[in-house]
């Protein structure tokens, strides 16, 4: 055992000393055959590659086009495609909307954000409302805020006859518009529409706010109320009976009263007939008869239509009379 022992032992202390002779054996080959190599890449000849000269169109390319051409080509085959792919996709204005985002971010960093809006003019729109028909939000700067493209939205409101955008830098917005006023309730169709003097829509009627204006009806009685309302306006013995005023065939009007009674005006001469109506009111309480219709489209006389029980009442009137002329002659 003690010879087995030292055996093992002088094997352990041997090992150390062949590893690094086969180590300095390895390093001093690779050596050698490195500078080995390297002479004879000095003694060999130069490679020549035969090559066949270039054609006259690629030496006029290389000639007059400008240098990196093929990045500049890349390039511009990449961003075509990438706007190819967004028209396909359909996402043009998201990403028109994330530019302009962006540029205003810039901006709004640089200090144009817009800290103080002032809107002047406004009645029947709330400062919200002006806001977000102009397209102007919190994410604008005043710096690309195109003051045109507002004024033109703003305008495209029925509710604004006419808008001027101010921009006060660095961050001040001043906006005056002019609101149109409601003028009458325009029914078409079935339809009840609230609608300007000059007969622009401005909305749908839901609010009962309105439900004091003047009616009119009928195809184009929009644009042709303000003079006839106008005209009613002098006779305020009709104009306080009247509840609607009704628009027939675009040529003429006739007027329901509140009581039912309908009133047929003529074509031309107008405020003759409506001084005619006043006058018999005042007179002979026209308005207050037992009758459903007038009629005074001819120029030479008056109809009027009676109600079916004062036509019976006449009829047997007229019955009456006879017999009793009947009755006398006998």
């Amino acid at each position: 055992m003690d010879g087995a022992g030292r055996l093992a032992r002088s094997l352990r202390s041997l090992r150390p000393e062949a590893d690094l002779k086969a180590a300095a054996i390895g390093a001093a080959v690779l050596l050698r055959e490195y500078f080995a190599r390297r002479r004879a890449a000095r003694r060999a000849p130069p490679v020549i590659i035969d090559r066949d000269p270039p054609s006259r169109f690629v030496v006029l390319v290389e000639r007059y086009l400008p240098r990196r051409i093929g990045l500049a080509a890349t390039v511009f085959i990449l961003l075509g495609s990438a706007g190819l792919g967004i028209v396909k996709g359909g996402h043009v204005d998201e990403f028109i909307t994330g530019l302009s985002d962006a540029r205003n971010a810039l901006a709004n960093s640089a200090g144009f954000r817009i800290t103080t809006v002032v809107i002047n003019g406004r009645k029947q729109l709330s400062q919200d409302e002006v806001l977000a028909i102009g397209g102007v939000n919190g994410r604008s700067s005043l710096l690309f805020l195109d003051a045109a493209t507002v004024r033109d939205r703003l305008k495209a409101n029925p509710w604004i006859a006419d808008a001027t955008i101010l921009k006060l830098y660095p961050g001040q917005l001043q906006i005056d518009i002019v609101e149109r006023k409601a003028f009458a309730l325009w029914q078409q169709d079935g339809r009840l529409s609230v609608v300007a003097d000059d007969g622009a829509v401005l909305e749908p009627y839901v609010s009962r706010r309105f439900l004091t204006l003047p009616l009119v009806v009928g195809k184009g009685a929009e644009t042709r109320a303000k003079d006839f309302l106008a005209l009613l306006d002098r006779y305020p013995q009709v104009r306080s009976v009247t509840k609607a005023a009704i628009f027939v065939g675009e040529r003429r009007w006739n007027l329901r009263l509140k009581d039912g009674l309908d009133i047929r005006l003529p074509e031309n001469d107008v405020g003759n007939a409506l001084a005619a109506l006043s006058r018999l009111d005042k007179e002979d309480r026209l308005f207050s008869r037992d009758i459903v219709a007038v009629d005074m489209r001819l120029p030479d006389r008056l109809t009027v239509q009676l109600s079916e029980e004062a036509a019976k009442a006449r009829e047997e009137l007229f019955k009456d009379k006879k017999s009793k002329k009947k009755g006398g002659d006998a």
